[in-house]
């Protein structure tokens, strides 16, 4: 297929370019298929462009402007450091800007048609783009995300923006006054205020309630120590020019007001009631375990079928579905899906870590780990829950690189691996990958670095 000619029938007709769909694409080509992809703006969608490597780019600026400023404990005294948010800007968006034109690439190379614009769903095997044709096609990947929630009375406009925006800012804000308290919020919250704005967090219940206590607690108490303010139970009932007044009468400085409850599916203007598609409760579509939906000519990946909305998930989703359209006996059977929160320190989670039920959990600290203790990170843990039959269950890491250390236990957990697999398996050293075979070592009653009393 020549790249701009739009066939008459497509195998698979892809609807929203993000992580998902782009991998869809691709492995379906792979497989054979003639596959055209839809997008309305920019391909890799929200993760390349919006949120998933916009943040992690700026918390990482923010976190050498920070270290920059209080390093003298190694030694280290910088003078008159300064941030130049316009360039901070420039770089965040020249590497999306690099990653949309890799996937680009990469589709034309796998002879991936790409549409601009925006497809509704005539029927079960049609689709209406907005250039003015139709496509008719075998199977059809709706693959359109997420999008941010809105807040009545803080509806988004003005000095009131959503996260998106809030990763795109060329100053860095006086004051902000972020409404939410989940890892979008703690990430934002805690990158700005190393930035240097002062950060106040409305949490309806608390900072990252769905989340380990033992593990909140040190991210919480490490926002506070970085000046982050946290209004636990508190609820924001207006705002005039740059404050946020809340329930209890208190008036917050915001000059910007960032709204962070929650993502919703993006299924607007898609035509799904001229289909036999359904969705929940909440609006999200329903697929089975083979990410069909209720019509078995159109499938769906990622955010727009609910939690966990991750794009890690929507990635692997697009793998499977893409085999699925190309006929195989492929499924969506992973056991995991790691969560990371890029926080200070870093919070990592595969499985589950709740004790009981025949589930014990044991606790190694990152106190006692050399590579910690040589860096000054001590603040930090590693969990693992396992079974009587010694599987390993889950694993929880607050720590420096914590995103990176959690794949060892995502692998774990698929391969059914017990605690004496990841004892006895050399972890090298100084590095913070030995807290999760400590971990298991203290589990097995033989624990080297921390000294546990012996259980009666």
């Amino acid at each position: 297929m020549v790249m701009g000619s739009l066939p008459e029938q497509v195998d698979l007709a892809v609807i929203g370019g993000g992580v998902g769909g782009y991998v869809a694409a691709i492995r379906a080509a792979q497989l054979g298929l003639n596959v055209t992809v839809v997008e309305k703006n920019k391909m890799g969608g929200h993760c390349l462009n919006y949120a998933c490597i916009p943040s992690k780019t700026f918390i990482k600026i923010a976190d050498i402007f920070y270290e920059a400023q209080h390093s003298q404990k190694f030694g280290i005294n910088v003078q008159g450091a300064s941030i130049d948010p316009k360039a901070m800007l420039k770089w965040r968006m020249d590497a999306s800007s690099k990653l949309e034109n890799g996937v680009t690439s990469l589709c034309k190379l796998n002879q991936v048609e790409i549409v601009k614009g925006t497809a509704t769903f005539l029927d079960s095997n049609t689709l209406q783009l907005t250039n003015g044709t139709s496509l008719d096609f075998k199977k059809a990947l709706v693959a359109t995300g997420s999008e941010p929630t809105p807040m009545k009375g803080f509806e988004f406009g003005g000095n009131i923006i959503d996260y998106k925006q809030a990763l795109m800012l060329e100053f860095i804000p006086k004051s902000m006054a972020i409404i939410g308290a989940g890892y979008v919020a703690v990430e934002i919250g805690t990158l700005y205020a190393k930035l240097g704005t002062k950060v106040s967090v409305i949490a309806r219940t608390d900072v990252l309630s769905r989340f380990d206590r033992d593990a909140v607690a040190l991210v919480k108490a490490r926002m506070q120590a970085l000046g982050v303010k946290v209004y636990a139970g508190a609820t924001p009932t207006s705002h005039e020019g740059e404050s946020v007044t809340l329930g209890s009468g208190e008036k917050l400085d915001a000059q910007v007001i960032v709204v962070a409850i929650g993502l919703g599916p993006y299924t607007k203007g898609l035509g799904l009631e001229n289909t036999k598609v359904k969705m929940n409760e909440k609006g999200f579509v329903q697929v089975d375990n083979r990410l069909t939906t209720t019509d078995s000519n159109i499938l769906a990946v990622g955010d727009v079928i609910g939690e966990p909305m991750l794009a890690h998930k929507a990635i692997r989703q697009g793998v499977v579905v893409a085999e699925v359209a190309a006929g195989k006996k492929s499924a969506y059977d992973n056991q995991v899906v790691p969560a990371v929160i890029f926080s200070d320190p870093e919070v990592a989670i595969a499985g589950t870590i709740e004790e009981g039920n025949g589930i014990n959990v044991t606790k190694f600290p990152l106190s006692a780990l050399g590579r910690a203790v040589a860096l000054d990170t001590t603040n930090g843990f590693v969990k693992i829950a396992y079974d009587e039959n010694k599987l390993v269950k889950g694993v929880e890491i607050v720590s420096d690189e914590a995103s990176s250390m959690i794949s060892e236990a995502a692998l774990a957990i698929e391969m059914g691996a017990t605690l004496e697999d990841i004892a006895a398996t050399i972890h090298p050293h100084p590095t913070y990958s030995e807290a999760v075979q400590e971990a298991a070592e203290a589990a097995l009653g033989q624990a080297i670095h921390f000294f546990y009393p012996p259980k009666k």
